[in-house]
């Protein structure tokens, strides 16, 4: 009987434009931005960030020196966040159903500061609610300093949830991040980019 629910962010409760984002690193000086940036894991400083090896400041910093001239807080801020096209309000509906149903629910993301700065902010779902209004708790890579499918992660979530793997549900767009999550014995739904899985959720409660 699943009692915890992980949820992804990218992808899973926002729609993810991985084109947007090269566009806006591009636009802020960044050569070949698909270089340093991917759509599930980062690597270099941009892995660095979302790790907790990189403070906002320092990778703001870090980046000036890729870039060959001093780029701004919100210069980065902007460029993260062009990862993220919108949330999927249907989904976020969801996330306050199964809540009112008794279900636990928890953010389970690989993301950094900037990208939560925007999502735990007001102007996140459009109606002055911030991510946190749809959540009971989150478990961020950055803060971490683990970030997904190390498997270290999912333990991590599952021991402070108190939740045990054959109650718990992971939610992901990655398949490399759900089949590691499968192996500690989590049921798993993988979802498409964007998709609408407020209904087709059910069958795995």
């Amino acid at each position: 009987m699943i009692q915890n629910i992980f949820v992804d962010f990218g992808g899973v409760l926002t729609y993810s434009d991985y084109s947007q984002a090269l566009s806006r690193f591009a636009e802020i000086g960044v050569s070949n931005p698909e270089k340093y940036v991917s759509k599930y894991r980062q690597e270099g400083i941009f892995g660095a960030l979302e790790e907790g090896g990189l403070s906002a400041e320092a990778f703001r910093g870090a980046l000036s020196v890729i870039v060959g001239r001093e780029v701004t807080i919100e210069q980065c801020s902007y460029a993260w966040t062009g990862f993220v096209d919108g949330p999927i309000l249907s989904n976020l509906q969801k996330l306050s159903d199964l809540r009112s149903r008794g279900y636990r629910i928890s953010l389970l993301s690989n993301t950094n500061p900037f990208m939560m700065a925007w999502a735990m902010s007001p102007d996140f779902d459009g109606s002055g609610h911030g991510l946190m209004h749809y959540l009971d708790s989150s478990y961020l890579s950055y803060l971490l300093k683990v970030m997904k499918p190390d498997p270290a992660i999912f333990r991590y979530a599952m021991d402070h949830e108190g939740a045990q793997p054959e109650n718990s549900l992971f939610i992901d767009d990655s398949a490399a991040n759900t089949a590691s999550a499968a192996t500690l014995g989590m049921h798993t739904f993988t979802v498409g980019n964007g998709e609408d899985w407020s209904k087709t959720i059910e069958a795995y409660l």
